[in-house]
């Protein structure tokens, strides 16, 4: 962020940087540290409770979501390791081999688990459990476990209920300095048009839009941030609101990366086509001074689109000045084809050059337009349970790969016997209905049963199981059971034209 911000409004500045107020999270570290103690010891969990404290100042994170996550991790760690231990300690004492038993089992329960960063924290809780031996194990373990629980219960109780921090602002002002840079990249690439040119400084601008991808990556990791803290966070509306703009702006700057470091490419490209002492001459003056005043105009655009990503003024007019600009940058592309214009006949790696050169132009005026586009449609954050749910439709997905005959015979039998007992129920409905055409119906009066309808359903049902008996005795006969990795047998081709 620029110093005259700073100077004008500090305070709105450091919030757009830090995206919270300064000193909360330390205050909020403090206080999780000191409830989980206090509540451990009312509860007399262990003689000093001090991993209770220790787990809420470790849960607490820059995230409730993220907070949440960090506890269920780091209490199933503790509970994995715990029970390794007790299961160990019943049997055996410390020693060197039990050791290594504990800690072997430990991380291989870990990675099985995936608690990633956590795994290390199996093993050493186990060791800790299994340092006191003998009948004080099980209580050391309940200690271990009832303090993990407490401390992970007072970070997420303290980090949702006092200010949940939500990353806006810090995410907004991150895509801003992407635009903004890459804003300043086109000015300073125009300036050297402008002086000069030779192979030399194409090759170092080229490697310099190849660095901007670095800003790109960082802008990103902001903003997947600012994504999460709307999860489980009640102040998550700024997010929602905030992040359709954000997420356009940022994947259409990202594209504009791209095509500024195709177009360094092709101007650095274009100067392998004369001898040395031509390099310089890879473009006319004229044409130098038109992609300089392109350059320029898509910078003024991109400075528009940072506004548009910190929200320093209203988005309509912001949106409006863009538009105006890219209209310039059209014209004085008309321009620059004009002078780059040249026989395919006479020069043909011109020809191709110029117009490769031409349409990264065009491109990169449309992906700035898209960058200020109003989002097609609201954003939600991400479920909690897409995850398993993904897992569940993986793992069907596989059982009907790995089975197709059972799943195919199955729906064919279910199909069959449904039609069968619908065929047979319609004819029995008919005969209830009226059982004889020539005897008079009176509404008043129940119908008396009818043992023809109830043979009739009987026969129904029974109808039903031999379709289902005959189309598996059929499809056993007909179809051979398909090998591991081999291809299910075409019933069409064994069937007469």
């Amino acid at each position: 962020m620029r110093l005259t911000t700073y100077l004008r409004h500090p305070w709105t500045a450091v919030l757009a940087r830090w995206g919270r107020i300064p000193g909360i999270r330390t205050a909020k570290v403090t206080f999780a540290a000191v409830l989980a103690y206090v509540a451990a010891d009312l509860l007399n969990t262990t003689a000093s409770p001090i991993l209770a404290p220790l787990t809420a100042i470790l849960v607490v994170q820059l995230t409730v979501y993220q907070t949440v996550a960090e506890g269920l991790q780091r209490v199933l760690s503790v509970l994995a390791g715990v029970l390794v231990a007790v299961g160990l300690a019943a049997v055996a004492g410390l020693s060197w081999w039990s050791l290594g038993v504990v800690v072997g089992v430990s991380l291989v329960l870990g990675q099985l688990l995936r608690l990633g960063p956590h795994t290390l924290e199996v093993p050493i809780s186990a060791m800790l459990v299994l340092a006191v031996g003998g009948a004080a194990a099980p209580q050391a373990a309940a200690g271990r476990v009832y303090e993990t629980l407490i401390g992970a219960a007072m970070g997420i109780a303290v980090n949702f209920a006092i200010v949940p921090p939500v990353h806006v602002e810090s995410a907004g002002s991150a895509v801003a300095g992407l635009a903004t840079r890459l804003g300043d990249f086109l000015r300073s690439l125009a300036t050297q048009l402008r002086a000069g040119w030779s192979r030399q400084d194409a090759q170092d601008w080229l490697t310099a839009a190849r660095g901007l991808s670095a800003s790109v990556l960082e802008a990103g990791h902001s903003l997947v941030r600012a994504e999460q803290s709307a999860v489980l966070n009640p102040r998550g509306a700024e997010v929602r609101m905030a992040q359709p703009r954000l997420r356009t702006a940022l994947t259409a700057i990202e594209y504009c990366t791209i095509v500024v470091r195709t177009l360094c490419r092709e101007i650095f490209d274009r100067t392998f086509y004369l001898p040395p002492e031509l390099e310089a001459e890879a473009y006319p003056p004229a044409a130098r001074l038109a992609l300089a005043d392109v350059l320029d105009v898509a910078a003024a655009a991109l400075d528009g689109v940072a506004t548009v990503a910190a929200g320093g003024e209203p988005v309509d007019i912001t949106r409006a000045r863009v538009a105006e600009l890219l209209n310039e940058l059209y014209q004085r592309r008309e321009v620059l084809g004009r002078l780059l214009l040249v026989d395919p006949h006479a020069d043909a790696a011109a020809w191709q050059q110029h117009g490769a050169l031409l349409t990264a132009v065009d491109r990169l005026r449309v992906e700035i337009e898209a960058a200020v586009r109003p989002a097609a449609q609201p954003w939600r954050p991400p479920s909690l349970t897409k995850g398993p749910r993904r897992a569940a439709r993986r793992v069907v997905g596989a059982a009907e790969q790995t089975l197709p005959l059972v799943t195919n015979r199955s729906r064919q039998v279910v199909r069959r016997m449904m039609n069968v007992a619908a065929e047979a129920a319609t004819d029995a409905a008919a005969q209830l209905a009226n059982p004889d055409p020539r005897a008079p119906r009176f509404p008043s009066q129940r119908a008396a049963p009818n043992p023809q309808a109830e043979q009739a359903a009987a026969d129904a049902a029974a109808a039903a199981l031999r379709a289902a008996a005959d189309s598996l005795a059929e499809e056993d006969t007909a179809q051979p059971v398909p090998r591991p990795g081999g291809t299910e047998p075409d019933p069409e081709q064994d069937r007469p034209g």
